[in-house]
């Protein structure tokens, strides 16, 4: 792609985001609240779960869609799942008239099949039409089930590696394997494969963060015409930055639904290191000390391989809510359930590249723009260009023209490792008030339930976890018009 091509590209995707823009504003008839008991819980879940499904299409209860696009000078293709009722006039519409669209992003494991519990669920029993959509990279085109096949990190030394195109695949001779003990408390030792310069595998990892974004883009603009639906984005966990992006970039998202998701890049970086650096800091501008809090150092040219430790750290924290420090009692019985889940967890990617958006690893992102801009052979303003757009991937946008931040209603379970109350009080929501202009905004806890918000909860009698209880928030608040606006405005 030339210089003239990519400005092109470049205006397509500010023309996607669009000059009208919403106030704040918004009908006040349903109020989410601020906690929902255990006994709500199960009551919500058992009258979601009891109703009669919807009809919906495919086989499987899903149709397949694979796009491709030209971004950075590279041909990408992108995959996802289309959930909707077979009746069209059957799927849902909003207090505002139009149909709901539903937009999911899986966590830093996975792909769309691992929202598809989420998806059935919303389409069969609310009647939205949904697309789950995977990462570029993480859908397996080269199998039939979509399933990845075997182990990610192999004996012969060669790891799984992402698909950024059908029919392409990453040489072994493309990457070296090196291990990293700097974050060991929390990860154990990292096993990162590290692209090779000048390698097809250096530059994808170099432009995926283009693709993601037109990639998404794209998937929308296609499944939710601007004038037929009102599109709900929701990214559990690491998927929820790279939405947070999103919302800004479609006209018609309307609103954010974020159980359990993380922030805008440089928001997660201010969360991670709350109680460290935050908790010692006394009276000071939060906006700015986000910005300028030390980040992760993972370099963009490095792919994180995963493994049966990304599990145990999050069952450790969870243990501890649920049952205290007795838990320890049975660590070897914890050790081999967090194996044998890992054994069917490795049908999913179980591979990483998205820390530099979602902690806001600004150094790495120059350092990816800069590679791309090389390789287009781009002049010095538009290499300028490219880094501020990098760099504007982990933070809202702002200004003249711009569409604001989407009202947020933010969900948290009562056992999760990094999304506590206090975090959300302190840190999260103060700097969602400092944005210009500052969207609305709710925070909802629910009583039960851990960071997999879907985990069956067998003693609570909660086969879905708390999820069909926060499902059912999102329909009172879509269908009340708590995410309508009054009116449009341009800021």
């Amino acid at each position: 792609m030339n210089s003239k091509t990519y400005r092109k590209v470049r205006s397509t995707l500010f023309l996607l985001i669009g000059s009208a823009s919403m106030c704040v504003a918004a009908n006040a008839g349903y109020a989410p609240p601020r906690e929902v008991a255990v006994a709500d819980i199960v009551a919500a879940s058992e009258e979601v779960l009891s109703r009669e499904d919807i009809p919906v299409r495919g086989e499987q209860g899903y149709v397949e869609d694979i796009i491709r696009f030209e971004v950075a000078g590279m041909q990408w293709d992108i995959g996802m799942s289309v959930h909707e009722p077979v009746d069209s006039s059957r799927i849902a519409r909003g207090a505002d008239g139009k149909k709901v669209g539903i937009f999911l992003f899986h966590g830093g494991s996975g792909d769309f099949k691992s929202m598809h519990r989420q998806a059935r669920m919303l389409s069969k029993k609310f009647g939205y039409k949904v697309v789950s959509m995977s990462y570029p990279g993480r859908h397996a085109f080269h199998t039939e089930t979509r399933d990845w096949p075997g182990k990610n990190f192999r004996d012969d030394g060669s790891v799984r590696t992402p698909i950024w195109q059908r029919g392409e695949q990453i040489g072994r001779d493309e990457y070296d394997i090196i291990y990293d003990t700097g974050q060991r408390p929390r990860y154990g030792t990292r096993r990162l494969a590290k692209a090779k310069p000048d390698t097809n595998f250096y530059y994808r990892m170099a432009a995926w963060p283009l693709a993601l974004e037109a990639g998404g883009i794209a998937a929308m603009r296609k499944h939710f015409p601007e004038d037929e639906f009102s599109i709900y984005l929701h990214g559990h966990s690491t998927g929820g930055p790279l939405v947070n992006m999103l919302s800004q970039r479609v006209p018609n998202v309307t609103g954010m639904l974020a159980v359990e998701n993380s922030s805008f890049g440089y928001i997660y970086r201010a969360q991670s290191a709350w109680g460290g650096q935050l908790g010692k800091i006394g009276d000071y501008d939060l906006v700015s000390e986000a910005r300028l809090l030390p980040s992760r150092s993972d370099p963009f040219d490095e792919l994180y391989i995963r493994s049966w430790r990304d599990s145990a750290r999050y069952v450790g924290p969870e243990l501890l809510g649920t049952e205290g420090p007795e838990a320890l009692m049975r660590l070897p019985m914890v050790i081999e359930d967090i194996l044998d889940g890992w054994e069917r967890a490795e049908r999913r990617p179980q591979f990483k590249a998205e820390y530099i958006i979602t902690h806001g690893i600004e150094a790495s992102l120059i350092e990816a723009a800069k590679v791309t801009a090389k390789r287009l052979e781009f002049d010095a303003d538009e290499t300028k260009a490219l880094i501020d757009h990098y760099v504007g991937l982990t933070q809202e946008l702002s200004g003249v023209g711009v569409k604001p931040v989407p009202p947020v209603m933010f969900q948290i379970s009562a056992f999760s490792r990094d999304h506590s109350r206090e975090v959300y009080e302190e840190v999260v929501i103060p700097l969602y008030q400092k944005m210009q202009p500052a969207p609305k905004y709710s925070l909802t806890q629910f009583m039960a339930g851990k960071h997999g918000y879907m985990a069956a909860d067998d003693e609570l009698g909660l086969p879905a976890g708390i999820g069909p209880a926060v499902f059912l928030q999102w329909d009172k608040a879509i269908k009340s018009g708590w995410f309508v606006v009054d009116e449009w405005q341009t800021y």
